[in-house]
């Protein structure tokens, strides 16, 4: 794509790839060659536990595009956006449904 910016992508044409943890998949969309930081898209199969844990490199940005997942006994939904900084732990998500969330990671995404 041609325009006004130094990087765009369509989401059809980039491939899902397995992620982290069972019943979830990521769509790289970007990744910041000099931070690491990717945005993604992340698609959670409806029962996955994604388990306790926290982003030691990077702030973590969620935007929940569609469904529920619930944490801590609270249900977040359609629309809903959440910030951890880098460190935090959080978790478990458990998704109630199928979740589509647009996720950004300032910095690499790595896992304790």
């Amino acid at each position: 794509m041609e325009g006004m910016y130094p990087y765009t992508t369509l989401a059809k044409d980039k491939k899902w790839q397995a992620g982290p943890y069972d019943g979830v998949e990521l769509l790289i969309l970007r990744k910041d060659e000099v931070t690491g930081g990717v945005t993604i898209l992340r698609k959670f199969t409806k029962g996955s536990v994604i388990p306790a844990h926290t982003h030691p490199e990077a702030n973590e940005s969620v935007y929940i595009l569609s469904g529920e997942w619930e944490e801590s006994g609270v249900t977040y939904t359609t629309g809903t956006f959440f910030y951890v900084p880098k460190g935090v732990k959080h978790g478990p998500h458990v998704a109630k449904t199928e979740v589509l969330s647009l996720t950004s990671f300032d910095g690499p995404l790595t896992f304790v």
